[in-house]
């Protein structure tokens, strides 16, 4: 049984021989499906220059979530401060906030959102990667012009992205709830963890240690199943190992031909082992254990599979298990 509330991180993949315009039209449908599902919050995730992934700002897809649902929050998994100015992104979710009180999140990470250098540059106007220093100042500085120049009304909810202990201690220094990246980087999850709750100082943001943990979720009727939808994104991965950024998000049945090697086969399978992934049983169980072992206040499941439907069934199955489990 799950104890914590579960919500999604939408990666806004664009599936082979589709369109970006058909991977938008989908979001709003997403969020409706998890909305009527229960679910806590929708975030957002910003990406550049991918085939497999849509580069639409987060913003943006979060107003256009907002305006299509009544109820769930919505928020940024995450923007990117080096991308951006720093007042911009108060204004903008400052007034996501005020249209829409009580429902938005902004969640900030560091990374460039992309694994191309020149984009990277482009998004940076020439400039290079951001210095940990320059990145603290950044996230200073939103939550500086958040509080003294946008003052709409209500405020969005801040979080910082963490994958890295460098990461844990600016968040537990500006008393900042987290969102770790398990589902990036899971050998640093219980790390990350330790040092952020050892060193948090209590904040107007916060009064205590808050941690979302996101995880990849894969679930289907069989196991069998779950696997084959898994296939796409592994695909994808086994380009990045390689140091590929540019691999399309393959249908399953493309997937299920793909020539992995041996190599890479074991590094998928480790890596999944680390995440959920098969039936609504094993994957609720897995889930559960995560949840008890890491303390998290919330889990945040990621599911990038081919098909809406595919995808929104996955969310569907856990919820429905969870109620069925539930304790009388």
């Amino acid at each position: 049984m799950i104890d914590v509330p579960i919500s999604a991180l939408e990666v806004a993949v664009v599936e082979s021989g589709t369109r970006g315009v058909e991977t938008l039209r989908d979001t709003a449908a997403f969020a409706r499906s998890l909305e009527l599902l229960g679910y806590h919050r929708i975030w957002y995730a910003e990406h550049h220059h991918s085939p497999a992934i849509g580069a639409f700002p987060p913003v943006v897809l979060i107003a256009h979530a907002a305006a299509s649902t009544s109820a769930i929050r919505l928020g940024s998994g995450g923007v990117l401060a080096p991308n951006h100015a720093p007042i911009t992104l108060a204004e903008q979710f400052g007034t996501l906030a005020a249209l829409h009180p009580d429902r938005i999140d902004l969640g900030i990470g560091r990374g460039p959102g992309t694994f191309d250098e020149a984009t990277a540059r482009e998004l940076r106007r020439g400039a290079g990667p951001a210095t940990d220093a320059q990145y603290q100042d950044d996230v200073a500085a939103i939550l500086s012009f958040l509080v003294d120049e946008v003052a709409l009304g209500p405020l969005p909810e801040p979080w910082l992205l963490c994958s890295s202990t460098a990461g844990a201690a600016l968040a537990a220094r500006l008393g900042l709830p987290i969102a770790v990246a398990h589902h990036i980087q899971p050998d640093n999850t219980f790390t990350v963890l330790e040092r952020y709750r050892a060193s948090f100082v209590p904040s107007r943001w916060c009064e205590r240690p808050r941690v979302v943990v996101c995880v990849e979720t894969i679930c289907a009727e069989t196991e069998e199943e779950a696997a084959w939808r898994a296939g796409p994104m592994d695909v994808v991965k086994a380009g990045l190992l390689k140091g590929l950024s540019e691999i399309p998000f393959p249908t399953p049945a493309d997937a299920a031909t793909h020539p992995f090697t041996a190599e890479e086969r074991q590094a998928l399978a480790g890596f999944r082992a680390q995440q959920a992934c098969g039936t609504p049983e094993a994957v609720v169980r897995r889930l559960a254990q995560l949840a008890t072992e890491t303390g998290a206040d919330e889990l945040m499941l990621t599911t990038p599979v081919y098909d809406l439907d595919a995808r929104v069934r996955s969310y569907g199955l856990i919820k429905k298990h969870c109620e069925t489990t539930k304790a009388p």
